[in-house]
């Protein structure tokens, strides 16, 4: 644990001293909103507190990136020579891991909160038990994601490769999730690929809390694009949030065995064209 516990501090203190990084993702997330904001105004039919839906899209989203992203911060470990001196001490690889999946998901869920607390301020309103909820599908997201970006981190060879993988991971899924734009007005093509994105059950679950839709019918929450009436079986919000807690555990088994085996002497980091 006191590993573990080391990691987590460590790259916590890292992100802390990285102020431009920080606020690039704030500036991020206010641009989605300013863009995504026209959107909601033609796509909104059917849909109650258009701009809070895109406010809790965006903040699911950003801890979904942010889980990805920071992976890379393995391989810029592997760059400075930090992770060569963690492997060869008595620490087991799996502790390593842990520590770098804690990390990046707190790193996540950070933002995520301070772009929730962005919300408050341009009208969602929240009590203390719906705000709970919330900080647990983050923390449940940011886990699951960053299990994905540390798998592919110790899968690919090159820190190149990493960023065009994640690139095109986080591209496709992000867009088709209903973040952004609401599932219910997309083409209807397109819905099988939308039924079998993770992130569309991790947008349901966590815009059904922040929304309060508790006391909504079944239709309701269809209409709003948070259930999914697939061929007559509809996945209510909660049935999503299992799918997205089996999900994360799948990762992170395989993100854990990954790193136990990966050969960390054959990444290759690149700098300004050279390696």
């Amino acid at each position: 644990m006191r590993a573990i516990k080391a990691i987590l501090v460590r790259n916590l203190t890292n992100f802390t001293r990285d102020k431009l990084r920080f606020l690039l993702t704030i500036l991020m997330s206010v641009f989605f909103l300013f863009i995504f904001s026209f959107v909601m105004k033609s796509a909104a039919q059917g849909i109650a507190q258009p701009m809070n839906y895109l406010i809790t899209g965006i903040i699911i989203m950003s801890v979904f990136q942010a889980g990805m992203s920071n992976s890379m911060n393995i391989i810029e470990d592997i760059s400075s020579g930090f992770m060569k001196e963690i492997l060869v001490s008595p620490i087991a690889r799996w502790q390593i891991s842990i520590g770098q999946v804690l990390s990046s998901a707190a790193i996540a869920v950070l933002q995520g909160i301070i772009i929730l607390v962005m919300g408050l301020f341009m009208g969602l309103k929240l009590d203390s038990t719906h705000f709970i909820e919330m900080t647990g599908i983050m923390i449940l997201v940011g886990i699951t994601f960053s299990s994905m970006g540390l798998y592919l981190a110790a899968l690919v060879k090159s820190s190149t490769s990493f960023q065009i993988v994640t690139s095109l991971a986080m591209i496709p899924l992000t867009f088709l999730s209903g973040a952004y734009i609401p599932t219910t007005v997309m083409p209807g093509f397109l819905r099988p690929v939308i039924f079998l994105n993770p992130l569309t059950y991790t947008t349901a679950a966590f815009r059904y809390v922040a929304l309060k839709m508790e006391n909504l019918p079944v239709a309701a929450l269809v209409k709003s694009g948070v259930a999914f009436n697939i061929h007559g079986f509809v996945v209510l919000p909660y049935l999503a949030l299992f799918i997205v807690i089996a999900m994360g555990m799948i990762f992170f088994t395989l993100c854990v065995q990954q790193f136990n085996k990966a050969d960390f002497s054959r990444v290759k980091v690149f700098r300004g064209g050279h390696h």
